[in-house]
């Protein structure tokens, strides 16, 4: 093999590996790594949603889906006087059905009032009222592999959702 060509090689060789290098993803410390919930650990849900009569798909007939969060979710400077935790899904739900869990009995907020949890006007937002603590933080599923009460007026259960804020410190 003459000198060139294996230079060539060599080169093409380095420039491959530094393109694979590149592309590896970065990995957080091992202190900033969420655990990962395995998805048997999920409650299963219909990979082909419902058709229409002409064999369509419409927002119907589909599983709701949490849109929006407040506190939103990832959140880690959280006011810890937040007294409401808000989830807004993708279409109307059913009223008085709703299935709010923990990962742990420590990461549950605290409902509070006679009418702690309830869903807005819009029916498509469920609010809990609640007492947040300083410095926590809560990992909250709306509906889990064991409740399912988050469902649409057709009683379809919405797709669980896990969200996880913090609340920031007080000097």
């Amino acid at each position: 093999m003459s000198l060139k060509r294996y230079a060539l090689f060599a080169v093409t060789g380095l420039v491959v590996a530094g393109v694979g290098l590149t592309f590896r993803p970065a990995m957080p410390p091992a202190a900033a790594r969420v655990p990962t919930i395995p998805i048997a650990a999920l409650p299963p849900i219909p990979l082909t949603p419902i058709k229409d009569e002409e064999g369509g798909i419409r927002v119907a007939t589909v599983p709701p889906v949490v849109v929006k969060t407040v506190p939103m979710a990832g959140a880690t400077d959280v006011d810890p006087t937040l007294s409401e935790i808000k989830v807004t899904f993708s279409k109307d739900m059913q009223d008085k059905s709703w299935s709010w869990s923990s990962l742990s009995e420590d990461t549950m907020p605290k409902p509070v009032g006679d009418d702690a949890i309830h869903y807005e006007r819009d029916k498509r937002t469920c609010v809990m009222k609640v007492k947040l603590e300083p410095g926590k933080t809560y990992a909250i599923w709306v509906n889990s592999e064991k409740f399912q009460n988050f469902k649409d007026p057709d009683g379809r259960s919405a797709v669980p959702y896990l969200l996880v804020f913090q609340t920031k410190k007080v000097d």
